[in-house]
């Protein structure tokens, strides 16, 4: 509920309020004295006060009290319906304490400004009119009524702090069972690449061979895999101590490229300013597997990165000029799905097909504003 209908809502209860006290002070009787304007004045005041019952609702209780003594002692014959309104909303926002000792004050006081209206009231018939001014069964239902709604308030937000600990317990749960079973499935498979190429490394230098730069373009990848898996498991256990890659590290990835005898260059343009940490993840991602692509299918020669800082976006752009051309459909692999399923969740655009002149582009544009 905004703000505003709240402004509402407050005021039509409280001009609602003050209407039922002056209509039943007028269709009433009470005596003709020089303080009868007060009395009216009053009686709007008390309803119009439960107006600030949400932000002061203490203040609205003395008010409202202070009201009803003011024009029962003028001689208005009026209940103090505005007082037990405002005993509603003290104990529903938890000041079941001074309501209380509000309402016994209020109990005792009532008869004294009973005595001292100009009917001239008698003791016993004081008691009696002030007992129908506030009778104690409807002051006990109103608190009864604020605590049964503070209480029912308080169960539901109960329930739904609850509800997003369980939640939250839940992703806890799956995301150590997702690192288990990627820790399972891969850590060692990768391990023993690694392992193998770094033998095979060490043997051919051993023997004084020259190394093939696919055997160093397997070791880089297989010591890389091995750190990006290890962050992945990291971020999973949420531990910050290996964050996931992110633009910093695009240069590296175009240099790994050329040991594969790729011509890879990387270009950037514009000025860099702080970029969301989903978009610098997604924008590694991007890069990363476009140059893998082009490594394994694109039988191209050159390659070219290009990322360029815009105002409000992202772009980033890796061209190649392997064997694809516009008349041969590409097919959407793993990579191109994932690749577009990660720029779609962030709200940005994906293009990628094959080159006019020959060759294929990869062209993401990454909203860089925070979200609203």
């Amino acid at each position: 509920m905004s703000r505003g209908r709240i402004a509402v809502s407050d005021w039509a209860i409280a001009v609602g309020v003050a209407a039922m006290l002056l209509f039943s002070a007028l269709s009433g009787h009470h005596p003709a004295t020089n303080f009868a304007p007060l009395g009216y004045v009053l009686l709007t005041a008390g309803g119009l006060a439960l107006a600030a019952r949400r932000w002061a609702p203490i203040t609205v209780l003395a008010v409202t009290a202070a009201c009803a003594l003011g024009y029962q002692a003028i001689g208005f014959d009026v209940p103090a319906v505005a007082y037990l309104f405002a005993v509603y909303f003290a104990v529903r926002a938890g000041h079941r304490v001074v309501a209380v000792a509000g309402s016994v004050i209020m109990l005792a006081a009532l008869p004294l400004a009973l005595l001292l209206s100009p009917r001239g009231l008698p003791v016993g018939e004081a008691f009696t009119q002030a007992r129908d001014a506030l009778q104690l069964a409807w002051l006990i239902a109103a608190g009864a009524a604020g605590e049964a709604l503070r209480q029912a308030e308080h169960r539901a937000d109960e329930a739904e702090r609850t509800r997003e600990e369980t939640a939250l317990r839940r992703a806890d749960e799956e995301r150590l069972h997702i690192a288990r079973e990627l820790h399972d499935s891969l850590t060692h498979q990768i391990s023993v690449i690694k392992v193998q190429a770094e033998v095979a490394v060490h043997l051919a230098r051993k023997r004084g061979e020259q190394v093939p730069d696919a055997l160093l373009a397997i070791r880089e990848a297989g010591r890389e895999a091995a750190r990006e898996l290890r962050a992945t498991l990291e971020a999973l256990r949420d531990d910050d101590k290996n964050p996931p890659h992110g633009l910093d590290h695009v240069p590296e990835l175009v240099q790994r490229a050329r040991t594969t005898g790729l011509d890879a260059t990387l270009t950037i343009e514009g000025h860099r300013n702080d970029v969301p940490a989903a978009v610098d993840r997604t924008a590694y991602r991007i890069v990363q597997e476009s140059l893998t692509n082009i490594a394994r299918h694109a039988a191209a020669a050159t390659a070219s990165v290009r990322i360029d800082y815009r105002p409000g976006a992202l772009v980033i752009q890796v061209d190649d000029d392997g064997s694809a051309t516009p008349d041969t459909a590409p097919v959407p692999g793993v990579g191109l799905l994932g690749m577009r399923e990660r720029v779609t969740a962030l709200g940005g655009d994906l293009r990628a097909a094959p080159r006019s002149e020959g060759g294929f582009t990869v062209q993401a544009e990454l909203p860089v504003d925070p979200a609203p």
